[in-house]
């Protein structure tokens, strides 16, 4: 029996079904609440992994493995926000100097984010205060010098609210109806992103540890497949080396260029 961590998506529900191979962690709502005891604790020999925090954990010698399963996949313009309230007027290009909210420096939607800023928008990321919440995943990973933690029992939507932040990253679209997307038409945005780069933002893959041998963790990708196959295939969340190529070369080199790891590690190291 495979230890493994694996969230309920339509993707993972018929995977979810073997439990005569694989003992699941109990998981409410996402699963990336249990990413540090994959990183710190090894806890897990499968897992389902965010991009930016496998690429991390691999540049510090974390002992898992890529597969090429994308569990969950999007275009995050519309989750950076603001209130338009405090600063209607507010614009991508007007962050140099603001206080800018996230949950982590490293999450998978922050680099994103951070990404589209400094890339469509010429956002000068170092002149952004960045404010954070909680620590890496990865316990090696120090912040940059422009991230401040949060004062204790402080919450990420409620400094916003009272204008004590500029704008938030945040991890699914607010309800309120003064907090909207800094980027306008986002999905609009989020297609012309995707043609440009040829790309989409992976957010979550799947890790196997090292020590599983290699035909057991062929055969986690195959249930893995079927599963998703079951659930009609969705083109958006693709699988296989090649299909993925070109989606894990825009995530690496977002992640290099921000510094979130050393050097540009090639896609195909990540499957060794």
């Amino acid at each position: 029996m495979l230890n493994t961590l694996m969230g309920d998506y339509p993707v993972t529900k018929q995977f979810l079904g073997r439990t005569d191979k694989f003992a699941f962690a109990e998981v409410k709502g996402s699963p990336a609440g249990h990413f540090k005891r994959v990183v710190r604790n090894l806890e897990y020999d499968v897992a389902e992994m965010a991009i930016m925090t496998h690429l991390i954990a691999r540049a510090h010698g974390k002992p898992y493995r890529l597969l090429p399963f994308v569990v969950l996949a999007r275009f995050q313009h519309p989750f950076l926000v603001f209130n338009s309230e405090k600063n209607p007027a507010l614009k991508p290009q007007d962050l140099a100097g603001k206080r800018v909210g996230v949950r982590s420096y490293s999450v998978t939607t922050g680099a994103w984010i951070r990404h589209i800023l400094a890339e469509d928008h010429g956002v000068d990321l170092s002149r952004i205060q960045w404010i954070t919440f909680e620590e890496a995943h990865v316990a090696e990973f120090r912040d940059p010098p422009n991230v401040k933690r949060a004062p204790a029992g402080k919450e990420l939507m409620g400094m916003l609210q009272a204008g004590e932040l500029d704008a938030a990253i945040a991890g699914a679209v607010p309800k309120e109806g003064n907090i909207k997307p800094l980027i306008r038409d986002p999905e609009a945005a989020g297609k012309r992103w995707g043609e440009t780069h040829g790309a989409i933002q992976l957010n979550h893959l799947v890790v196997v540890k090292n020590n599983v041998p290699r035909q057991a963790a062929d055969e986690v990708y195959r249930l893995l497949v079927e599963s998703k196959q079951a659930a009609g295939d969705p083109p958006l969340l693709p699988h296989g080396l090649e299909a993925n190529r070109r989606n894990l070369e825009v995530a690496i080199d977002c992640a290099y260029k921000q510094a979130l790891i050393p050097r540009r590690i090639s896609v195909d190291e990540l499957f060794e």
